[in-house]
C-alpha cells in the first residue's frame, strides 16, 4: 500500500487498541484478540510502524518495525505491547504509569536508498523534521524517526548519534555504509 495518512477514525482505533494493550499488560491480563478482517482495508494493509511511548514529555518505550510484514493493526498491537514491555531501555511498565503515559503511533512510508559518496555528502541530503533514517554497516543497524529532530536539530549531532544507537562510535565512517531515508505520519493521544 502507497505511503498515505490514517483517517481520523482509524487512527483512534489504533490508539484506542495500543492503550488497551498497554492495560491488559500491566494488569497482567490477556492482551485483546485482534482479527484483522474485522478492521478497515486500511488497517489490514501491511505497513511498518513504530509505538512511541513518552511519560512528561520524556521517552519511557519505543519499539518498532522498518519493513511492513503484518497488517497495521497486528503491528501497533505487537509493538504497543513491546514498547511498554520488551524495550532493553526502560523497565517494564507497571499499572502505576498508565495515567502518566502518552502513545504516540508512527507509520512510516518505505525506505529508500540514500546515493552518498563521503559522510558530509550523506549529511548534506538530511531533510532535518522530515526524514528518519536507517543507518547500517555490516552487523550495526539503528534508526531515527524524523522526531528525534525535536532534539537533535544539528544534522552532524544526528548523524552522530544515529551511529552511536547503531553500536558505532560517533566518530566512525566507512563507505560501505548503507543508508536510507523515510518519512511518518505520526499521530498522538490528546
Amino acid at each position: 500500500m502507497p505511503y498515505a495518512k490514517i483517517d481520523q477514525e482509524d487512527q483512534q482505533t489504533l490508539l484506542k487498541l495500543a492503550r488497551q494493550v498497554i492495560t491488559a499488560g500491566c494488569k497482567k491480563q490477556s492482551l485483546p484478540k485482534v482479527n484483522p478482517d474485522e478492521y478497515s482495508t486500511t488497517l489490514q494493509a501491511e505497513r511498518s510502524a513504530f509505538v512511541t511511548l513518552t511519560k512528561q514529555q520524556f521517552l519511557r518505550g519505543c519499539i518498532g518495525s522498518l519493513s511492513a510484514t503484518r497488517p497495521l493493526v497486528l503491528e501497533v498491537h505487537h509493538n504497543a505491547y513491546a514498547s511498554a514491555f520488551e524495550d532493553y531501555r526502560f523497565p517494564n511498565m507497571e499499572s502505576s504509569e498508565l495515567d502518566k503515559i502518552k502513545i504516540e503511533i508512527s507509520i512510516l512510508s518505505p525506505h529508500q536508498p540514500i546515493s552518498f559518496i563521503d559522510e558530509q555528502s550523506l549529511i548534506n541530503q538530511l531533510k532535518p523534521f522530515q526524514d528518519g533514517v536507517i543507518l547500517e554497516y555490516k552487523q550495526h543497524r539503528g534508526t531515527f524517526l524524523p522526531q528525534v529532530w525535536d532534539k537533535l536539530t544539528d544534522p552532524v549531532d544526528f548523524f552522530n548519534q544515529l551511529k552511536q544507537k547503531a553500536g558505532l562510535p560517533t566518530d566512525f565512517w566507512n563507505n560501505k555504509v548503507k543508508c536510507y531515508k523515510y518519512q511518518v505520519f505520526a499521530f498522538h493521544e490528546d
